[in-house]
């Protein structure tokens, strides 16, 4: 933090603080392009409202694509120094039956696997190295409220619990409920196309069960409502089961116990464990599922990133992913703004223009996964192993891999911008 800058909310509130970017929302998209913007000599305030990462994150996947950019930034091999597990393979399974095998060992190493690790891991090691940096001020624990404007409407900062940050532009990453976006008059998008919600639950695996040697993530299919299922650091299980949207209450009210022997039924290798560890409905958290993309990502010194910018179904695990690469595409955007003074939502926009075509390949490509993992019926049942051995056998089969894994491969960062 710089010595002429002010370094405490009382120093804020009497003087203000400037930068070149705010950030607000300390997730993976805003803090690795906070972090990127450090590297490149630029000023950045982190406007977030936890003081530490501490919550239950949902999303603990890493894709092959976010793990090279993270790696490339120096960050991935200490968030997995904090602990984390690697999965092989996805697959479906319908009882004893295995519909739908992906092995992620087909893909060149090292990023040949998926990775379950804690959020928090990701974030306390990318604020790390976000704090070596002088021009950095890290608001933690304040909350963005409201939006500074000039004479013409363009955004020049926020304001956190009545004191100011101004500067040249604004970056809103806090979330698919985006306050900074709803400020800004910009319509969320949302659309329920995916029909359907999950309820979300953690459970403790004792240390003397026996696992698989070799780990994956599942999908189990019981009737009309699968299951997903991996091995979360370091000792859970994390489950999503998938409901009709709406669903839950019909189902909720029946009692915990219907919905624990629903759950037990859905999920045979677990059932002992929910049966025992359930014991409330403080237990399960229900997550309304929906995609949605913002009608526009860029006012006059602002800018949309990740989840304020579209959301997506939890199919599929491209949400890290799709942070992570936001950023990286950003963040040669910001430093050029900067360069020529530029924040017009005309200039600002150019990042949806390259952005939005990967993000409507990811929404096509979920509402196709969401189709053949949850599609019922018996000849979908039938023909899905049939045709999944079938791709495995052709070239096509290694693309939609890479699609899933990497998306937009051509995605690099610009470490040409980077000051040293």
């Amino acid at each position: 933090m710089s010595a002429d800058r002010p370094r405490t909310a009382a120093d804020r509130e009497r003087a203000g603080l400037h930068t070149d970017v705010c950030v607000v929302g300390g997730g993976p998209a805003g803090l690795v392009l906070a972090l990127l913007l450090l590297k490149s000599g630029v000023r950045v305030a982190l406007v977030e409202r936890s003081r530490a990462h501490r919550r239950e994150f949902r999303g603990e996947i890493l894709q092959p694509g976010a793990m090279r950019l993270l790696d490339e930034l120096g960050v991935l091999a200490g968030a997995r120094a904090r602990g984390c597990h690697e999965h092989s393979r996805f697959r479906l399974v319908e009882r004893d039956r295995v519909l739908l095998d992906i092995d992620y060992r087909a893909l060149p190493a090292p990023y040949d696997h998926l990775l379950s690790i804690p959020q928090a891991h990701v974030l306390d090691e990318l604020l790390a190295h976000c704090a070596k940096f002088e021009g950095f001020d890290h608001l933690a624990g304040e909350r963005a409220d409201g939006l500074l404007k000039d004479d013409t409407g363009a955004v020049t900062g926020v304001t956190t619990g009545g004191h100011e940050v101004r500067a040249h532009c604004v970056v809103a990453a806090d979330g698919r409920f985006s306050k900074l976006r709803r400020l800004a008059g910009i319509d969320a998008g949302r659309e329920d196309s995916f029909d359907l919600d999950v309820l979300w639950f953690k459970l403790r695996v004792p240390e003397a069960r026996v696992r698989d040697t070799v780990r994956d993530v599942r999908v189990f299919r019981h009737g009309g409502s699968p299951l997903l299922a991996y091995e979360s650091w370091p000792d859970r299980v994390q489950i999503g089961w998938t409901l009709p949207h709406g669903g839950y209450q019909e189902v909720a009210s029946r009692g915990l116990a219907h919905v624990k022997e629903q759950l037990a039924a859905a999920a045979p290798p677990y059932a002992d464990l929910i049966r025992e560890q359930i014991t409330s409905f403080k237990d399960i958290t229900l997550l309304d599922v929906f995609s949605g993309r913002a009608e526009r990502w860029a006012v006059g010194g602002m800018v949309c990133i990740g989840d304020a910018a579209h959301t997506h179904s939890p199919i599929g695990a491209q949400g890290i992913n799709l942070a992570v690469q936001d950023a990286v595409l950003l963040h040669p955007l910001l430093v050029g703004s900067l360069a020529d003074g530029d924040t017009s939502a005309a200039y600002l926009g150019r990042f949806e223009q390259r952005r939005g075509p990967d993000i409507a390949a990811v929404l096509k490509t979920q509402r196709i996964q969401s189709s053949a993992m949850l599609g019922q019926g018996v000849l979908a049942t039938r023909l899905r192993p049939a045709l999944a051995a079938l791709l495995k056998r052709t070239p096509l089969y290694g693309k939609v891999l890479r699609h899933i894994a990497y998306g937009n491969p051509s995605i690099r960062i610009a470490e040409e911008l980077f000051t040293g």
